[in-house]
């Protein structure tokens, strides 16, 4: 039997980091898949700089970009796939509230 995996569900917001109070992220595992984790993860709009973890993701609503500690950008949209290396330091710019698909 196939699984639905609900990516749509409203997710509990909280701080991006342990001090920061905006933008606000969510996140739900939905299962694994080979020892991967697979969930959905959310920001509100803002900037928030991170250190990644190995992951690809899948944009499944918003916008924004992520830029890259080597000066790339990319920009987010319904459909981007995007393959972050464990160590790189990013700032995600957030306009409108971003959910994403990852495999970590």
């Amino acid at each position: 039997m196939r699984r639905l995996l609900d990516t749509t569900s409203p997710l509990d917001i909280g701080p991006f980091g342990p001090e920061d109070a905006r933008p606000g992220t969510g996140h739900r595992p939905l299962g694994a898949l080979g020892g991967l984790e697979v969930g959905v993860w959310e920001m509100e709009q803002g900037t928030a700089d991170d250190t990644e973890t190995d992951e690809v993701f899948v944009v499944l609503t918003g916008a924004g970009t992520v830029t890259f500690d080597d000066g790339e950008e990319i920009a987010l949209a319904p459909g981007v796939a995007v393959r972050l290396r464990a160590g790189e330091r990013t700032t995600w710019t957030v306009t409108d509230t971003l959910r994403k698909l990852y495999v970590a």
